[in-house]
């Protein structure tokens, strides 16, 4: 009888890494790999846990019958997901005391870092949770599995310390690849993140207060035929959605000054490599994205950033993100915090990924804008702080720059950090000024950034179709940091649509799919075109069902009908 294991995904969300839907990320792919490759005929189910949730008494029932259960856990940055809601601590205790036959492991970032809850809290320590599993991994995951599934997962079993080695992963990495067929957003939007370093290059600095990377220590870099190989077998899989998102700092990925420099510079030829290597892999796909860059990287090295730039732009996708963590521009919170630039550099920084990344691709996004983090509740932040940030980004809104999201969040402070002894006093003392500041943010900022990022009558290409709520549909387009767009009708899930943008939120926009089937659209449809008078709405309604698009356009005013796309 063959071994049996079942990948419970309870989600991870890292400084450098994201694995809640459409978002699959590193852990359960290489796990599903060390198992596969000591134990090619082991049989795997991987659950999300919202299927978990969907039908929990089945599925513990059914569990229960199984060699091993393995739960995926970890969100150090929380945030809100349209996708999926990450394993709740009690959930998580629950569920492991009433499987009681199968070997229990945890997996992930909770390992290491306790159990994040929310911004503006610290987190809660491993020991919560402890005594309810056999084994529990985080760092060198992979290879502490593949041992296990050797053993046919024993329990007991004295396992070798052993550090992560990019040569392992790069096995696991291809062999699990084939797991991803059975997520619920296969097919549809799922984007797999692929690593290419873990540690941070600013460890020989200490890293910045609050973050977590720099206790992986020195970068190790996975060999750029390894990246490459394991999106090839993703492509292979099915994926069409990929995203270069976990490390801290693509622009220094392969950077031979790693160890020597706080901000060593860029290794232009191994991204150029790199993304030349993935189009020739995977020729057709949908997305090619990338996430965190270090702002303080394309200050210090700018012609070297501008060219890496020029690299992405000729490879990926358009609507890409270089996620900046500025997370403060008070220059007394950046030396207290040791954060990584100055508000001057990060507004250079962002001036330089304009340059060259705000020309507007096909999908109607521009091809690649910074993104921008502010984290409160660091050591030295007074009112004075929260006036700063926001005097900030009037800067870059007011020098007609654009950045396509402000992220904006409480610090989580977690062990072996130096915030760990700060823990959530400021952001306690300051409850009151986060929320004024955060609401003055989406307001002075974030509106009229949103409006200049993606204008009304701006053509979205390639939208997915996900959720329904608040009265309408919910899409996005795949990517990192996806604009999400209400429909404020009711649509058919899991379709894939072009959008016209009709109005703006602080975050997000309302839209209406084009071309518009007029003799099917609902009302609600009309309603938001910009400029339709309501007599006409009205008329177009009665008249129905039109025989030719042409009829139509009759009936509505000459500067609106030359922006809309019609079909019957």
């Amino acid at each position: 009888m063959s071994l049996r294991v079942c990948i419970i995904d309870g989600y991870d969300d890292e400084p450098s890494g994201l694995g809640v839907p459409p978002y699959l990320d590193i852990y359960a792919r290489y796990t599903a790999g060390a198992i596969w490759l000591a134990n090619p005929h082991a049989e795997i189910l991987y659950l999300t846990v919202d299927q978990l949730r969907s039908n929990i008494g089945y599925y513990l029932k059914e569990l229960s019958k199984f060699d091993c259960v393995i739960f995926i856990a970890g969100v150090a940055v929380p945030g809100r997901y349209l996708g999926g809601m990450p394993i709740r601590l009690d959930e998580l205790k629950m569920w492991s005391r009433l499987l009681i036959e199968p070997v229990k492991i945890l997996i992930g970032p909770v390992v290491t870092f306790g159990f994040g809850v929310e911004g503006g809290r610290t987190a809660i320590l491993p020991k919560e949770i402890k005594r309810d599993f056999d084994y529990m991994f985080h760092l060198s995951f992979e290879k502490q599995v593949y041992e296990l599934a050797l053993n046919n997962f024993k329990r007991d079993l004295k396992l070798p310390i052993s550090r992560r080695d990019p040569h392992f992963i790069a096995k696991v990495a291809i062999r699990g690849a084939k797991i991803v067929t059975q997520h619920p957003n296969y097919g549809f939007n799922l984007i797999c993140e692929i690593e290419t370093y873990w540690g941070c290059p600013r460890y020989i600095v200490g890293g910045c207060s609050f973050c977590i990377e720099p206790l992986y220590g020195k970068p190790r870099f996975r060999a750029v035929e390894d990246v490459i190989e394991e999106v090839k077998a993703l492509y292979n899989a099915g994926v069409r959605h990929i995203r270069l998102g976990r490390q801290p700092d693509l622009f220094t990925y392969q950077s031979k000054e790693v160890g020597e420099r706080e901000f060593p510079k860029p290794n232009v030829e191994a991204i150029k490599k790199l993304f030349k290597g993935i189009r020739t892999v995977a020729p057709a796909l949908e997305t090619l994205h990338i996430d965190n860059v270090n702002p303080g990287t394309v200050y210090h090295h700018r012609e070297a950033s501008i060219e890496i730039c020029k690299v992405i732009i000729e490879n990926h996708t358009p609507g890409d993100v270089a996620a900046f963590g500025i997370e403060s521009a008070d220059p007394k919170v950046v030396k207290l915090n040791n954060l990584k630039v100055y508000p001057e550099e990060a507004l250079e920084a962002i001036r330089i990924i304009n340059s060259v990344g705000a020309r507007r691709g096909y999908n109607g996004l521009p091809h690649l804008l910074p993104g921008v983090n502010f984290v409160y509740g660091l050591k030295g932040e007074t009112e004075e702080t929260y006036q700063a940030n926001l005097v900030f980004m009037k800067e870059v809104l007011n020098e007609g720059l654009m950045v396509r999201r402000i992220n904006i969040r409480q610090v989580m402070a977690f062990p072996n950090t130096p915030m760990w002894e700060v823990g959530d006093t400021i952001i306690k003392t300051n409850k009151k000024l986060f929320k004024i500041y955060k609401e003055k943010m989406r307001v002075e900022v974030d509106l009229p950034m949103l409006k200049r990022v993606v204008p009304t009558w701006t053509k979205l290409r390639n939208c997915y179709v996900e959720k329904h709520g608040g009265g309408g549909t919910y899409a996005r387009q795949a990517g990192s940091y996806p604009i999400l767009i209400f429909l404020p009708y009711h649509r058919n899930i899991r379709e894939k649509i072009d959008v016209v943008v009709t109005s703006h939120g602080f975050r997000s926009v309302v839209g209406i799919e084009t071309p518009i089937n007029i003799n099917n659209a609902p009302r609600k449809l009309f309603e938001n075109i910009p400029g339709l008078p309501k007599s006409t709405i009205c008329l177009i309604m009665k008249k129905r069902p039109f025989k030719n698009p042409d009829e139509v356009k009759k009936l509505i005013p000459k500067d609106v009908a030359d922006k809309l796309e019609t079909e019957i």
